[in-house]
């Protein structure tokens, strides 16, 4: 299982038009083939900061998704919305 972390810093006055891309996207990103989860969370002190924490069968999963049709069709509304250069983490959980 692969935990795929991305955090975006948004322009404060286009926040609401990134929340929209995510409603209208976020069912659809759910139902791709190996993801296994998909949530949006909104940094405590940064209102216009928020990560998708979203879990996947394996790195080839996200990666089909990352070249798919839909993934091109959501970065590039999302990436023009940015006020900072997002971060993306990739872990998997370590059994000790």
């Amino acid at each position: 299982m692969l935990i795929r972390i991305v955090r975006m810093t948004f322009r404060e006055d286009r926040t609401a038009e990134f929340l929209e891309i995510f409603r209208h996207s976020k069912d659809k990103i759910r139902a791709f083939d190996g993801c296994h989860h998909v949530e949006l969370l909104q940094d405590i002190n940064r209102p216009n900061v928020y990560s998708t924490y979203s879990l996947w069968e394996s790195e080839a999963h996200l990666n089909n998704y990352r070249d798919s049709p839909l993934f091109g069709q959501v970065w590039k509304a999302t990436k023009v919305l940015f006020a900072d250069k997002p971060q993306a983490w990739s872990n998997v959980v370590v059994a000790v």
